[in-house]
């Protein structure tokens, strides 16, 4: 009980430190962010660009998809070009056509090496000059930038226009024709994208480094990486080998407890149903139909980057475009995995207190027709915002917030938020008999309640912007939804879940859990809520994001150095009693989310985490690769673990198909290590090449993604896809024909008692 007592205070300590740095990391970021001028104009006055201008031209780029066409600061979607690298690029090269013309008469790029090289010098210092003036709040320009701004403007106006000259460029990004429908907006989102690129080049007042680290690498206007990089790096591999040799040392300190005596039979085939559990049957239902749909926009978004605005022929552009597709296939990653887990939290709550509330059937079947009425609602608003028919002034409330996993209209995220409430509410007051009833569970019951109220509570930091916050303040509070509430507390909350089963199913001591799953919970917060930092290093943040970030993100892999110990113990326990056959599937899937935690967590995550590498490899294809392993491999597999869980208990005496479950695991295993290992890691690989050796606009651009070998990879991707999807095919069979009444075959297996139902 002592040591339960100091993990909690060691918690608590933990959490106050963490998020005090985290919210001081937000004031220093509000402090030094890139300013927005009220306006860009030139030597003899004219005026450029305003700030209603740039604000408006964000609210045209968010209601186009914004992060899912193309990417902003390298946070975005992989098809596309980074439309902050591109202008920069562009800009610089037409800046010294205009001086390579006024001088030799002939273009810059006719020019010998040297000759080129000396321009480039000159430009350097030129380009890099912050001349922001804070008294009268403007930005003022040469001429001679002017009319190279003028050239990229209208390359922009051409390119989201319906304009031949461009068609192929467009099928080569992925986008429809007139993705912008009028100029007047199409000049608005040239300033904002001019505005992200300016910002990416200019230094800080008395700073040798731009307002966003120096990124995009691009030798041509001096971007190179700043020597911070390295240093904090190299301090970041330093705390990976000192946090795991702790670790280790802790291992090894602690040997394990042996179990208690087996029950004889399942003690979780004890349980009472009660009508709420049964009723969390129908979030299965959704989540198998979400995860088809999530995949079937998968292959289309994949589809994309080989024949740009069709599908075999059919202009699919027309109807559903990319940028379309992917938002509702990130969406839906996010959502049926959530769902899932919602399910297990309103299942599991009654199961462990034994008490079913009133009316808790009813607010079961209320939350579901919520999550049915947001998906539909929202999607239908992107839907008409992505084709530029709601407007720039319903677009924030009701069509496509632009962000990465939080594209939802405010509306929708407003709505959601309340759907989360309701689910606390339900189970936390299923939960609170349970509470205050204490015994020695009581630890692992609270650390899931208080999961749960993180849960319901986090997903708020997503209200915190308005639709013209400034972009490195929306980037920072985006991040405690993705990182902090998707990655962070739902997995405290599955720790928590999985330690209650286990301890019911009487295969682990409840003294013994307690204290693990408490010290798993700091081991993992202690790097994972400063380790958010690792994602704003280069979105207009000051040097201690490069630092904290390097440092405890490094932290947030150390325990995935050892989860190999908890994969075995935990395929151990599958076959440790005859009975257990029965929940053999769903530990399998916990063992495969340990493993999928080592390698895409761990290993590729870990690959692009450190600040010098991710100056390289930020919204190249090895991000995604971090990202489908991480978040299907680790957080998918634990849903559908958890899935199957909870219907084994509402449909206790059925019989599984055990062939069906067996294709659908090895099918997610294998045709997920084929998309990774066949298609994501090459393509990265690649693009990294590139962007060390010519920068980081031509990592993204069309003329080396179009290259055969890249079509060719893309294409690899085909058996990979096709294996995963018969596994998705074969577990929604599973569901289906396990839940339909007439389908069941009826089995009491041996040394099973069943409770009245």
């Amino acid at each position: 009980m002592n040591s339960s007592r100091r993990l909690w205070l060691g918690l608590g300590v933990l959490l106050l430190l963490s998020f005090s740095v985290l919210l001081w990391v937000g004031g220093e970021i509000h402090r030094v962010m890139p300013p927005i001028p009220s306006a860009v104009v030139t030597e003899d006055g004219t005026t450029v660009y305003t700030r209603a201008d740039i604000q408006k031209g964000r609210q045209v780029w968010q209601s186009i998809g914004g992060q899912q066409l193309g990417s902003i600061w390298g946070h975005g979607s992989y098809v596309a070009p980074d439309w902050t690298a591109d202008w920069l690029h562009r800009e610089a090269v037409a800046w010294l056509d205009i001086d390579a013309r006024r001088e030799t008469s002939h273009a810059y790029s006719k020019l010998p090496e040297d000759t080129q090289a000396a321009f480039a010098a000159r430009l350097q210092p030129r380009i890099r000059k912050n001349t922001y003036d804070a008294s009268n709040d403007t930005v003022t320009i040469s001429t001679d930038r002017a009319l190279a701004m003028a050239q990229v403007a209208a390359h922009y106006e051409s390119l989201f226009s319906n304009d031949p000259a461009t068609l192929e460029l467009r099928k080569a990004y992925a986008m429809k024709d007139n993705t912008v429908l009028t100029s007047e907006h199409r000049a608005a989102l040239n300033a904002f994208i001019w505005w992200s690129a300016w910002s990416a080049v200019t230094e800080r007042p008395g700073k040798a480094v731009t307002y966003t680290n120096n990124w995009p690498h691009d030798a041509l206007v001096g971007n190179e990486p700043p020597g911070q990089l390295l240093m904090w790096t190299v301090f970041s591999e330093l705390f990976l080998i000192a946090g795991i040799a702790l670790l280790g040392w802790h291992h090894a300190r602690h040997k394990e407890e042996a179990p208690a005596a087996l029950p004889a039979t399942d003690p979780l085939a004890l349980i009472r149903i009660t009508p709420s559990m049964k009723a969390t049957a129908k979030y299965f239902w959704l989540v198998v139909a979400l995860f088809l749909t999530q995949i079937l926009l998968g292959a289309i978004t994949a589809h994309y980057q080989v024949e740009g605005q069709e599908a075999y022929g059919f202009a699919l552009a027309n109807y559903l475009p990319y940028s379309l597709s992917r938002t509702w296939h990130t969406q839906l990653a996010v959502l049926w995995i959530a769902t899932a887990w919602l399910g297990m939290g309103l299942y599991i709550a009654p199961a462990i207190s034994g008490h079913e509330p009133k009316h808790q059937r009813f607010g079961v079947n209320f939350l579901f027709t919520c999550l049915i009425v947001i998906v539909v609602g929202a999607f239908a608003g992107q839907w008409f915002a992505v084709m530029q028919k709601l407007g720039l002034d319903k677009n924030f409330w009701f069509g496509h917030q632009g962000w990465e996993y939080v594209d939802l209209g405010r509306f929708w995220q407003l709505f959601l938020f309340v759907g989360l409430g309701v689910w606390l509410f339900l189970v936390g007051r299923a939960l609170w008999p349970a509470l205050r009833k204490g015994g020695e569970s009581k630890s692992i019951t609270m650390l899931l309640f208080l999961s749960t109220v993180c849960i319901g509570l986090f997903y708020g930091a997503g209200l915190m912007w308005g639709e013209h916050t400034h972009l490195s303040m929306v980037e920072y509070w985006r991040w405690w939804v993705v990182h902090l509430w998707v990655e962070g507390f739902f997995e405290v909350f599955a720790t928590a879940v999985i330690a209650f089963l286990f301890t019911r199913l009487g295969l682990l001591r409840t003294s013994t859990a307690t204290v693990a799953v408490l010290f798993a919970t700091i081991v993992f917060l202690s790097g994972g809520v400063l380790g958010t930092l690792h994602h704003l290093y280069f979105t207009g943040t000051p040097t201690a994001v490069i630092a904290l970030g390097a440092s405890f993100s490094a932290l947030e892999v150390v325990p995935l150095a050892f989860i190999g110990f908890e994969a075995y113990q935990t395929f151990k326990l599958g076959s440790a009693t005859p009975w257990m056959q029965r929940y053999r599937w769903p530990i399998l899937f916990f063992t495969a989310v340990a493993f999928w935690n080592v390698v895409g967590a761990g290993l590729f995550g870990f690959l692009i985490n450190p600040p010098l590498p991710l100056y390289y490899m930020q919204g190249l294809n090895l991000t995604p690769l971090h990202g489908h392993t991480a978040l299907f491999g680790v957080y998918g597999f634990l849903g559908v673990g958890l899935m199957l869980f909870c219907l084994r208990g509402i449909k206790p005496n059925v019989v599984w198909n055990e062939r069906v479950l067996k294709t659908s695991f090895w099918a997610f295993n294998v045709g997920l290590a084929g998309m990774a290992l066949l298609t994501l890691l090459p393509i990265g690989v690649i693009q990294l090449d590139a962007a060390i050796e010519h920068g980081y606009w031509y990592a993204r651009s069309a003329e080396l993604m179009q290259k055969p070998i890249i079509q060719l990879l893309v294409w690899m991707r085909v058996p990979g896809d096709t294996i995963f999807s018969v596994g998705a095919l074969s577990l929604a069979y599973f569901v289906i024909r396990l839940i339909a009444p007439k389908q069941a075959t009826l089995e009491v297996p041996k040394g099973v008692q069943v409770a009245e139902r």
